[in-house]
């Protein structure tokens, strides 16, 4: 996993775009890889990378029921030969991803809903670090510098194809965020040369904006509320519209993050965030094995 794929990057073709003059190109993640899928490849190999380095032999994480990140995890984890431990929030429960982690060989802790809360507290790692010495800790979602130093590669994936597209160049990026941490990278690779909107999947007040500060600065992007009620909350607007664009643009989503954030990038065409003319890239950040 020292190189990963090319990620295609397409047109996509929507009445609302046209109607606004707005030309949008999505990069697709979700197609690099059937399990290491969507933005979560480039988040793990610097911390694959680092406990090489170090001498480790895995890595540990967290997340949910439901984690794109440690379903990618576990299942790198399995086909390189590496250890995986993850701490899932809640109480034991079987999900599809669930049933996917012990499949590829994951171990489970599950920490109850206070036990999680506690994640970001000072000696958090502690007590998991004694235990599993020869494991690397990876923040929540892969994120941390390191992730946001992967994320950096992802800019280099569509500026190599933009001649393909007829393009010259884009006017700013687009794209759904969780911890904030993919924005964070493609920020930094930018360096200050095209905004990057992101599209808060977590409610304003969650850390997103306090995390893409911490890694990236204060310049350079705008976080947009995109959570329509809540992390995870789905209505039947929202599935009807994420129904519609597959049928339109032939690109699955999930309505998590893909769908609201392509539903928010919708309402800010019509109201005219963008001028006619405007190239935006939608990075589709993969996560449909959450979908199940």
């Amino acid at each position: 996993m020292n190189d990963l794929p090319l990620a295609p990057l397409q047109r996509l073709h929507f009445a609302w775009l046209e109607g606004a003059g707005v030309e949008l190109a999505v990069l697709r993640l979700d197609l690099i890889d059937p399990l290491i899928s969507g933005n979560k490849g480039f988040k793990l190999l610097p911390y694959l990378q680092a406990a090489r380095a170090q001498g480790r032999n895995g890595l540990i994480s967290l997340g949910g029921a439901y984690s794109n990140h440690l379903h990618a995890l576990a299942a790198a984890g399995q086909r390189l030969g590496f250890a995986t431990v993850g701490l899932l929030r809640g109480h034991a429960q079987e999900t599809p991803t669930v049933a996917d982690l012990r499949r590829f060989g994951m171990q489970l802790h599950w920490l109850g809903y206070a036990g999680y809360r506690q994640r970001h507290e000072p000696d958090f790692w502690t007590p998991w670090r004694e235990r599993y010495p020869d494991l690397l800790a990876v923040p929540e979602g892969g994120g941390g510098p390191l992730g946001a130093q992967g994320c950096k590669l992802i800019v280099q994936q569509a500026r190599e194809q933009l001649a393909a597209l007829g393009w010259a160049d884009y006017h700013g990026w687009w794209l759904a965020c969780g911890t904030g941490t993919t924005l964070a990278g493609l920020v930094l690779a930018e360096a200050g040369a095209h905004p990057v909107y992101g599209a808060m999947a977590v409610p304003s007040g969650h850390g997103v904006a306090e995390t893409v500060a911490a890694l990236a600065g204060g310049q350079g992007y705008q976080l947009l509320e995109a959570s329509r009620g809540g992390f995870a909350k789905v209505d039947e607007a929202l599935l009807g519209f994420m129904a519609e664009c597959e049928e339109q643009a032939g690109v699955p989503l999930e309505p998590v993050y893909t769908a609201k954030a392509l539903w928010a990038l919708r309402e800010r065409v019509e109201a005219g965030l963008f001028p006619p003319g405007a190239r935006l890239i939608f990075v589709h950040t993969g996560g449909l094995q959450g979908r199940r």
